[in-house]
Protein backbone atom coordinates (compact mmCIF):
# COMPACT_ATOMS: atom_id res chain seq x y z
CA UNK A 1 0.00 0.00 0.00
CA UNK A 2 1.13 3.53 -0.78
CA UNK A 3 0.77 6.15 1.74
CA UNK A 4 0.65 9.23 0.22
CA UNK A 5 2.10 12.00 1.99
CA UNK A 6 -0.23 14.76 3.33
CA UNK A 7 0.84 18.27 2.23
CA UNK A 8 -1.69 20.13 2.39
CA UNK A 9 -4.42 21.70 4.88
CA UNK A 10 -7.95 23.19 4.82
CA UNK A 11 -9.07 25.67 7.84
CA UNK A 12 -12.68 25.63 7.59
CA UNK A 13 -13.06 29.68 8.81
CA UNK A 14 -16.27 31.08 7.27
CA UNK A 15 -18.28 30.67 10.84
CA UNK A 16 -20.06 33.94 11.93
CA UNK A 17 -18.88 33.91 15.66
CA UNK A 18 -22.24 34.39 16.73
CA UNK A 19 -21.74 32.87 20.66
CA UNK A 20 -19.10 35.37 21.12
CA UNK A 21 -21.01 38.74 19.90
CA UNK A 22 -20.65 41.89 20.01
CA UNK A 23 -16.70 40.53 19.71
CA UNK A 24 -16.88 39.14 17.27
CA UNK A 25 -19.08 41.64 15.16
CA UNK A 26 -16.35 43.18 13.01
CA UNK A 27 -13.45 40.82 13.53
CA UNK A 28 -13.61 37.13 12.80
CA UNK A 29 -13.45 34.63 15.99
CA UNK A 30 -10.21 33.13 14.74
CA UNK A 31 -8.48 36.04 15.37
CA UNK A 32 -9.82 35.98 19.47
CA UNK A 33 -6.23 35.44 21.40
CA UNK A 34 -5.58 33.19 23.88
CA UNK A 35 -3.02 34.99 25.60
CA UNK A 36 -0.94 36.50 23.01
CA UNK A 37 -1.89 34.29 19.95
CA UNK A 38 -4.98 34.12 18.02
CA UNK A 39 -6.54 31.14 17.53
CA UNK A 40 -6.41 31.07 14.07
CA UNK A 41 -2.36 30.84 14.89
CA UNK A 42 -2.49 28.14 16.81
CA UNK A 43 -4.01 25.87 14.54
CA UNK A 44 -1.80 27.16 11.29
CA UNK A 45 1.32 26.31 13.44
CA UNK A 46 0.43 22.96 14.86
CA UNK A 47 -0.18 21.93 10.97
CA UNK A 48 3.22 23.18 9.89
CA UNK A 49 5.03 21.35 12.86
CA UNK A 50 3.33 18.51 11.37
CA UNK A 51 5.36 18.92 7.91
CA UNK A 52 2.13 20.32 6.28
CA UNK A 53 3.07 22.98 3.04
CA UNK A 54 0.17 24.56 1.51
CA UNK A 55 -2.60 26.46 4.17
CA UNK A 56 -6.01 26.52 2.81
CA UNK A 57 -8.54 28.62 4.18
CA UNK A 58 -12.37 28.78 3.56
CA UNK A 59 -13.35 32.05 4.62
CA UNK A 60 -16.32 34.30 4.05
CA UNK A 61 -17.08 38.08 4.03
CA UNK A 62 -15.15 40.39 6.54
CA UNK A 63 -12.50 37.97 6.65
CA UNK A 64 -9.87 40.32 6.15
CA UNK A 65 -8.12 40.80 9.78
CA UNK A 66 -7.35 37.26 9.13
CA UNK A 67 -5.81 37.39 5.85
CA UNK A 68 -3.66 40.45 7.06
CA UNK A 69 -2.11 38.60 9.67
CA UNK A 70 -0.60 36.04 7.89
CA UNK A 71 0.74 38.72 5.33
CA UNK A 72 3.40 41.43 5.96
CA UNK A 73 2.93 44.74 7.48
CA UNK A 74 5.73 46.92 6.18
CA UNK A 75 4.57 49.91 8.36
CA UNK A 76 4.32 48.11 11.66
CA UNK A 77 8.29 46.18 10.33
CA UNK A 78 9.59 49.22 9.15
CA UNK A 79 8.81 50.97 12.85
CA UNK A 80 9.80 47.92 14.90
CA UNK A 81 13.03 47.81 12.46
CA UNK A 82 14.02 51.36 12.82
CA UNK A 83 13.40 51.53 16.37
CA UNK A 84 16.13 48.11 17.19
CA UNK A 85 13.17 45.70 17.98
CA UNK A 86 13.23 42.54 17.18
CA UNK A 87 11.25 41.06 14.23
CA UNK A 88 11.25 37.04 15.51
CA UNK A 89 7.69 37.23 16.54
CA UNK A 90 6.10 38.91 13.68
CA UNK A 91 8.17 36.91 10.97
CA UNK A 92 7.29 33.69 12.10
CA UNK A 93 3.71 34.36 11.33
CA UNK A 94 4.35 34.70 7.77
CA UNK A 95 4.01 32.28 4.96
CA UNK A 96 5.80 31.45 2.40
CA UNK A 97 5.02 33.15 -0.85
CA UNK A 98 1.46 31.16 -2.86
CA UNK A 99 0.19 29.75 0.81
CA UNK A 100 -2.04 30.47 2.36
CA UNK A 101 -4.53 30.25 -0.35
CA UNK A 102 -8.31 31.73 0.18
CA UNK A 103 -11.64 30.34 -0.70
CA UNK A 104 -14.67 31.65 -0.18
CA UNK A 105 -17.95 29.61 1.20
CA UNK A 106 -20.76 31.58 -0.31
CA UNK A 107 -22.96 30.37 2.06
CA UNK A 108 -23.53 28.93 5.63
CA UNK A 109 -24.13 25.09 4.53
CA UNK A 110 -22.12 23.73 7.13
CA UNK A 111 -18.78 21.91 7.58
CA UNK A 112 -18.89 19.59 4.96
CA UNK A 113 -19.79 21.92 2.11
CA UNK A 114 -16.81 24.56 3.49
CA UNK A 115 -14.32 21.40 3.17
CA UNK A 116 -15.70 20.69 -0.51
CA UNK A 117 -15.08 24.50 -1.31
CA UNK A 118 -11.32 23.55 -0.89
CA UNK A 119 -11.84 21.07 -3.50
CA UNK A 120 -10.16 22.06 -6.65
CA UNK A 121 -6.97 23.07 -4.54
CA UNK A 122 -6.87 19.65 -2.66
CA UNK A 123 -7.12 17.42 -5.98
CA UNK A 124 -6.32 14.47 -5.95
CA UNK A 125 -4.26 14.34 -2.37
CA UNK A 126 -5.13 12.93 1.48
CA UNK A 127 -5.58 15.86 3.24
CA UNK A 128 -5.57 17.70 6.62
CA UNK A 129 -8.59 19.29 8.16
CA UNK A 130 -8.37 21.77 11.43
CA UNK A 131 -10.48 23.59 13.44
CA UNK A 132 -9.44 26.27 15.11
CA UNK A 133 -12.10 26.47 17.81
CA UNK A 134 -10.15 23.76 19.25
CA UNK A 135 -7.11 24.11 20.28
CA UNK A 136 -5.11 21.01 21.06
CA UNK A 137 -1.89 22.04 23.55
CA UNK A 138 1.01 19.63 23.39
CA UNK A 139 4.19 18.37 22.76
CA UNK A 140 4.11 17.06 19.80
CA UNK A 141 1.71 19.17 18.14
CA UNK A 142 -1.60 17.06 17.76
CA UNK A 143 -1.58 16.97 13.81
CA UNK A 144 2.09 15.99 14.21
CA UNK A 145 0.82 12.89 16.41
CA UNK A 146 -2.02 12.07 13.99
CA UNK A 147 0.62 12.22 10.64
CA UNK A 148 3.25 9.85 12.16
CA UNK A 149 0.47 7.35 12.61
CA UNK A 150 -0.77 8.12 9.86
CA UNK A 151 2.41 7.50 7.95
CA UNK A 152 1.88 3.70 9.37
CA UNK A 153 -1.95 2.68 8.49
CA UNK A 154 -2.63 5.38 5.89
CA UNK A 155 -6.48 5.63 4.38
CA UNK A 156 -8.26 8.27 7.21
CA UNK A 157 -7.55 9.15 10.28
CA UNK A 158 -9.72 11.41 12.70
CA UNK A 159 -8.40 12.29 16.17
CA UNK A 160 -10.19 10.80 19.14
CA UNK A 161 -10.45 12.37 22.75
CA UNK A 162 -12.21 10.57 25.86
CA UNK A 163 -14.83 12.39 27.32
CA UNK A 164 -17.41 11.48 30.43
CA UNK A 165 -20.73 9.43 28.89
CA UNK A 166 -22.32 12.32 30.05
CA UNK A 167 -20.65 14.90 27.47
CA UNK A 168 -21.25 12.38 24.38
CA UNK A 169 -24.68 13.56 23.61
CA UNK A 170 -22.77 17.21 22.69
CA UNK A 171 -20.39 15.36 19.98
CA UNK A 172 -19.59 13.17 17.11
CA UNK A 173 -18.98 9.44 18.71
CA UNK A 174 -17.02 6.78 17.22
CA UNK A 175 -18.21 3.42 16.80
CA UNK A 176 -14.79 1.23 17.80
CA UNK A 177 -13.54 -1.91 16.42
CA UNK A 178 -10.21 -3.27 16.83
CA UNK A 179 -7.68 -1.11 19.72
CA UNK A 180 -4.16 -1.22 19.41
CA UNK A 181 -2.41 1.22 21.68
CA UNK A 182 -3.46 4.92 20.93
CA UNK A 183 -5.22 3.66 17.48
CA UNK A 184 -8.69 2.46 17.80
CA UNK A 185 -10.34 1.23 14.47
CA UNK A 186 -13.90 3.10 13.39
CA UNK A 187 -16.48 1.35 12.70
CA UNK A 188 -18.86 3.76 12.44
CA UNK A 189 -19.63 7.61 13.34
CA UNK A 190 -22.64 8.52 15.16
CA UNK A 191 -23.27 12.41 15.35
CA UNK A 192 -24.28 13.87 18.61
CA UNK A 193 -25.78 10.24 20.09
CA UNK A 194 -29.49 10.62 22.48
CA UNK A 195 -27.93 10.52 25.91
CA UNK A 196 -27.04 7.04 27.16
CA UNK A 197 -27.06 5.45 23.89
CA UNK A 198 -23.59 6.24 22.13
CA UNK A 199 -21.15 3.69 21.03
CA UNK A 200 -18.76 4.85 23.01
CA UNK A 201 -16.80 7.88 24.28
CA UNK A 202 -14.50 8.55 22.08
CA UNK A 203 -15.29 11.79 20.09
CA UNK A 204 -13.97 13.25 17.26
CA UNK A 205 -12.63 17.10 18.78
CA UNK A 206 -11.99 18.69 15.22
CA UNK A 207 -8.86 16.79 13.69
CA UNK A 208 -8.83 15.00 10.41
CA UNK A 209 -6.93 13.16 8.19
CA UNK A 210 -9.45 12.23 4.78
CA UNK A 211 -8.73 10.76 1.38
CA UNK A 212 -9.62 12.97 -1.54
CA UNK A 213 -12.60 10.20 -2.13
CA UNK A 214 -14.77 12.57 0.80
CA UNK A 215 -14.73 15.44 -1.80
CA UNK A 216 -16.52 13.49 -4.50
CA UNK A 217 -19.25 12.10 -1.92
CA UNK A 218 -19.40 15.62 -0.39
CA UNK A 219 -20.42 17.08 -4.13
CA UNK A 220 -23.60 15.01 -4.13
CA UNK A 221 -24.02 15.11 -0.57
CA UNK A 222 -27.51 16.02 0.69
CA UNK A 223 -28.10 18.05 3.81
CA UNK A 224 -28.09 16.21 7.70
CA UNK A 225 -28.74 17.55 10.97
CA UNK A 226 -29.37 21.26 11.13
CA UNK A 227 -30.22 21.29 7.59
CA UNK A 228 -26.10 21.53 7.02
CA UNK A 229 -23.88 19.05 4.62
CA UNK A 230 -22.34 17.65 7.67
CA UNK A 231 -18.52 15.64 7.13
CA UNK A 232 -19.73 13.04 9.50
CA UNK A 233 -22.25 11.70 7.18
CA UNK A 234 -19.40 12.17 4.17
CA UNK A 235 -17.05 9.95 6.12
CA UNK A 236 -19.31 7.56 6.90
CA UNK A 237 -19.58 6.27 3.53
CA UNK A 238 -15.46 6.31 3.06
CA UNK A 239 -15.83 3.37 6.02
CA UNK A 240 -15.50 -0.24 5.18
CA UNK A 241 -14.26 1.09 1.37
CA UNK A 242 -10.64 2.81 2.95
CA UNK A 243 -8.75 2.31 6.12
CA UNK A 244 -10.29 4.20 8.65
CA UNK A 245 -8.61 5.03 12.46
CA UNK A 246 -9.28 7.47 15.45
CA UNK A 247 -6.06 8.38 16.90
CA UNK A 248 -5.94 9.42 20.90
CA UNK A 249 -4.54 12.24 21.49
CA UNK A 250 -2.19 12.58 24.58
CA UNK A 251 -2.68 16.82 25.70
CA UNK A 252 -4.88 19.12 26.74
CA UNK A 253 -7.96 20.32 24.46
CA UNK A 254 -9.90 23.43 25.11
CA UNK A 255 -13.11 23.86 23.27
CA UNK A 256 -12.61 28.01 22.61
CA UNK A 257 -15.63 28.11 20.49
CA UNK A 258 -17.31 28.05 24.22
CA UNK A 259 -17.09 31.19 26.26
CA UNK A 260 -16.33 28.91 29.55
CA UNK A 261 -13.77 26.77 27.25
CA UNK A 262 -12.30 30.19 25.79
CA UNK A 263 -11.54 31.88 28.85
CA UNK A 264 -9.69 28.02 30.70
CA UNK A 265 -7.36 27.78 27.75
CA UNK A 266 -6.39 31.98 28.25
CA UNK A 267 -5.80 30.86 32.33
CA UNK A 268 -3.80 27.81 31.41
CA UNK A 269 -1.55 29.31 28.53
CA UNK A 270 -0.91 32.15 31.17
CA UNK A 271 -0.07 29.82 34.04
CA UNK A 272 2.50 27.57 31.70
CA UNK A 273 4.01 30.97 30.00
CA UNK A 274 7.70 31.17 31.98
CA UNK A 275 7.16 34.91 32.36
CA UNK A 276 3.90 35.81 33.30
CA UNK A 277 2.67 32.24 34.87
CA UNK A 278 3.68 32.95 38.79
CA UNK A 279 1.82 36.56 38.75
CA UNK A 280 -1.08 35.06 37.12
CA UNK A 281 -0.98 31.88 39.57
CA UNK A 282 -0.77 34.07 42.55
CA UNK A 283 -3.74 36.34 41.18
CA UNK A 284 -5.78 33.22 40.26
CA UNK A 285 -5.03 31.44 44.15
CA UNK A 286 -6.28 35.09 45.52
CA UNK A 287 -9.44 35.56 43.88
CA UNK A 288 -10.59 31.63 44.35
CA UNK A 289 -9.53 32.45 48.20
CA UNK A 290 -12.13 35.21 48.43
Amino acid sequence: MTIKPVRKAVFPVAGLGTRFLPATKAMPKEMLTVLDKPLIQYAVEEALEAGIEQIIFVTGRNKSALEDHFDISYELEDTMRRRGKSLAVVESIRMKPGSPVYVRQQEPLGLGHAVWCAREIVGDEPFAVLLPDELMAGTPGFMKQMVEAYQTVGGNVVGALEVAPSETHKYGIISPGKVDGRLTEVKALVEKPAQGSAPSNLMIPGRYILQPEVMRILEKQETGAGGEIQLTDAMLQLIGKQPFHGFTFSGERYDCGDKAGFIQANLAIALAHADIGPSVRAFATELLAK
